[in-house]
């Protein structure tokens, strides 16, 4: 018998097992590991992913396979093996796990459309009868014409048809008209000589035509020869021109870009890259941290580590953190590698995040630039692996399943034995430690590439600014440097943590401060839109004018949001051009790169932002840095605030002086005493190393101990209380003497979108300490959480603890 083991779609625990299927006669040859399937499963019919075949089964009587959803496998084997392994590191269910690997149009509803790849001629007579001379006709035409799934598979492999989806109605697919010849070319010349000079346009389109190798997209040679789509509609008419419909990729990057060379590398860069290249020569898999100051040049040999393996006839993946960055990035890499070079991140729409991947998985690129869910990408013959800001905290990823891509790439270094590069000027602490005792191996660059000096950071107490009256955001430091670089056409970046115009709004008369309705957290108010907003939950509302619990209009703003500062720099510097990048001004789909391009063509003085822009990010003429807030994130209740400042204000300075011209820093704090201000000044990221290990280990935090956060939730606030103590008293009683368990304890943020939230966080050093542990509070709630809105969620190595 042949059997298929799939993964049916219900993500909960009863089915989170493979399920045994009998394959008909008919699918024989199409049923594959890496194909969809819809299998009947209690009284309906699911999708479900074959990740196995085999001809034993410890059940009789098996289901059938009802249909096939795919004629090609969309996941590799080693994506299928990576699922099981996924399934077991976070502990989530192998259906999340598989459908993390796919961009959203395979989530989604959808149906599918037959194309035609060739002349309908070529297809069977009863084929023809079912495509009634359309190019594309829906897929249910075959099944309703009892179509064997075995023609349809040869027809694809033969390339006569390519099933394609539509999602919710709209066609993911991109087709646009093309033109071509009807004829041959001695029919044509023919025709051409009997053409009366009425029909000039007519004539130079064909004889445009005869020069053309291939069809032409008809809106193409409309441009060039200036003609209308009357003269184009008249040559059809007459059987001397076809306009056929194909289907062309929809390019987010489709401007040209400018090709460039590889750059001659400094000694430091080349001693950097030779055990890289020995690496990727030798077929061997490593984990090399390499730690660059800012402006050292890591993207060259990112460039040229993977020129290597294009050679070689690989692939590669590059992982940036930010969609910000991705701009630059892409261009970095399209310069350099043309169209061999696929884009993904969340700015892209659905559309274009299932042609980028299309263009993966049917091998017409061999380098993926993007975001966290890129590290999944279908290549199977994968020669090195990039994540560019090791450090960043977006490569964990807060849904289920909780992976981080860092993770993700060392297993798939391992499987396809290809180095992976963590590159950083402020690696995690982690990461850096690692490197130390010898797990990953350590490149470092200590220069920039201009032999430039790391611009001179100005530390300014805030303190003193107050007590010698001055009031405003700036201090008289920040703003002489602001003139003196508006005077000389140099360029201003400024950062501060904090989208909106205030963080919060209070009444004088009575203390109330208005507060979200369905979060325990004040709203920001945003004040070109007149609008409070709650940035946990995103609910919205007009800003009053009295105050809500006393009507007193003694209603005011406080703190400092991104909207706030930029008004105050239009006060303070009238005539300078602003630029405000967050959140709000970002949202819009190719907000991120016009704003980019217009402070790169120099068409702002100042580029003002949230950390979006500060890593990354290279423009020439930046000679002035500044960080309004540099305290910001240095009080959060978070283990690592220490470290994510002296990260973020080392990042932001690296924006300064990074050609011809030498850059400032100008950082503005209230503790200016605090030693990871003091650290940061000085680019020691030794020292900041050496003292932060040391409050870690007397603290007992990573990477001295690994650590795992429990997150209960629930709408009901007893039932959340109630749920985390009966969390950890099964913690207690199956946790052994090498964990420490913390909690439960409610979370800093006790309610958000309207559910009580509560933890549990457990020390260890070895995962087999905790694991049986963690199963069995999965497997105790499982009842409670399918029946009762209750959530649980399991957290390895968390970064957001709020």
């Amino acid at each position: 018998m042949n059997i298929a083991k799939v993964v049916v779609d219900v993500p909960v625990s009863a089915t989170d097992a493979l399920f045994d299927y009998q394959i008909p006669e008919d699918l024989l040859t199409i049923v594959e590991p890496g194909i969809r399937v819809i299998v009947p499963f209690g009284p309906r019919q699911i999708m479900g992913f074959v990740v196995d075949l085999t001809s034993k089964s410890e059940f009789e009587n098996l289901k059938p396979i009802q249909q096939v959803m795919d004629y090609k496998p969309i996941l590799t084997s080693e994506l299928i093996h990576l699922s099981k392994w996924l399934q077991h590191e976070t502990l989530c269910f192998r259906i999340s796990a598989l459908q993390a690997m796919l961009p959203a149009v395979f989530k989604a509803k959808y149906s599918k459309e037959v194309w035609l790849q060739t002349d309908e001629t070529l297809l069977p007579e009863n084929w023809q009868a079912i495509s009634q001379g359309r190019e594309v006709f829906p897929f249910q035409d075959l099944i309703d014409a009892k179509i064997p799934d075995s023609q349809i598979r040869r027809h694809i492999e033969d390339g006569i048809i390519e099933i394609n989806y539509v999602v919710k109605g709209k066609n993911r697919v991109k087709k646009d008209t093309y033109a071509e010849l009807a004829l041959s070319e001695p029919d044509t010349l023919e025709k051409l000589a009997e053409f009366s000079n009425q029909a000039k346009k007519q004539h130079d389109i064909l004889e445009w035509l005869l020069d053309q190798e291939q069809p032409v997209r008809l809106k193409q040679l409309q441009e060039t020869l200036g003609v209308t789509r009357s003269p184009v509609k008249s040559l059809e008419q007459k059987g001397l021109l076809n306009l056929v419909q194909k289907e062309i990729y929809r390019d987010p990057h489709s401007h040209p870009f400018e090709a460039t060379e590889s750059l001659p590398l400094t000694e430091q860069q080349q001693n950097v890259m030779d055990p890289v290249l020995t690496n990727i020569h030798e077929t061997k898999h490593d984990v090399f941290l390499l730690h660059g100051i800012t402006g050292s040049g890591k993207t060259e040999v990112y460039l040229q580590s993977i020129e290597t393996v294009l050679n070689k006839g690989e692939e590669a993946i590059v992982l940036v953190p930010e969609i910000s960055l991705t701009p630059q990035m892409v261009e970095r890499f399209k310069s350099r590698f043309g169209d061999d070079v696929a884009v993904l991140h969340s700015g892209l729409s659905t559309g274009e995040k299932y042609d980028e991947w299309r263009k993966i998985h049917r091998r017409e690129v061999k380098v993926v630039v993007g975001a966290r869910s890129a590290i999944f990408a279908p290549f199977d013959n994968l020669g090195i692996i990039i994540i560019d800001e090791e450090h960043e905290n977006t490569y964990k990823q807060e849904d289920y399943p909780k992976y981080h891509a860092r993770e993700v790439a060392k297993y798939r270094g391992e499987f396809h034995q290809c180095p992976v590069i963590l590159g950083s000027a402020t690696p995690t602490l982690e990461s850096y430690a690692r490197a130390q005792k010898g797990v990953y191996r350590l490149l470092e660059l200590t220069e920039r590439v201009n032999k430039q000096a790391m611009p001179e950071m100005d530390i300014v107490d805030m303190r003193e600014e107050l007590a010698k009256g001055n009031r405003t955001m700036f201090s008289d430091t920040l703003v002489d440097k602001i003139n003196a670089r508006i005077e000389r056409g140099e360029q201003v970046v400024l950062l501060l943590n904090r989208r909106g115009y205030a963080t919060f709004v209070m009444c004088r008369e009575c203390g109330e401060t208005i507060q979200c309705e369905h979060c325990d957290i004040s709203m920001t108010y945003h004040r070109t839109q007149n609008k409070l907003k709650c940035h946990y939950c995103s609910d919205e509302r007009l800003m009053p004018n009295t105050c809500p619990s006393c009507e007193s209009d003694a209603i005011r703003f406080f703190g400092t949001g991104t909207q706030k500062v930029e008004e105050a720099l239009q006060e303070q510097f009238q005539h300078a051009r602003i630029i405000r990048m967050d959140v709000d001004t970002t949202s819009r789909k190719g907000a991120h790169e016009r704003l980019l391009n217009q402070f790169a063509n120099q068409e702002a003085d100042i580029l003002l932002g949230t950390q979006m822009i500060a890593k990354g990010l290279d423009f020439e003429n930046v000679t002035l840095v500044g960080v309004i807030a540099a305290d910001a994130l240095l009080h959060l209740p978070d283990f690592r605030a220490a470290e994510k400042s002296f990260q973020l204000l080392t990042q932001v300075s690296g924006r300064a002086g990074r050609h011809e011209l030498t850059g400032e820093v100008v950082v503005q704090t209230y503790t200016p005493e605090h030693y990871t201000v003091e650290m940061a000044a000085d680019y020691d990221y030794q020292a900041f190393y050496l003292r932060e290990m040391q409050v870690r280990k007397r603290f007992g935090y990573p990477p001295y101990y690994y650590l795992v956060l429990i997150n209960l939730s629930h709408t009901n606030h007893v039932k959340a209380v109630d749920a985390s103590k009966r969390v950890a008293q099964i913690l207690a009683r199956d946790l052994g003497d090498t964990t420490q368990m913390l909690g439960p304890t409610q979370s800093p943020m006790l309610r958000i979108k309207d559910r009580y939230r509560y933890q549990c966080m457990i020390k260890y050093r070895e995962r087999e300490d905790v694991e049986a542990a963690l199963s069995n509070v999965l497997n105790h709630f499982q009842k409670e959480m399918n029946q009762d809105d209750l959530q649980l969620t399991v957290d390895f190595e968390p970064y957001n603890f709020m």
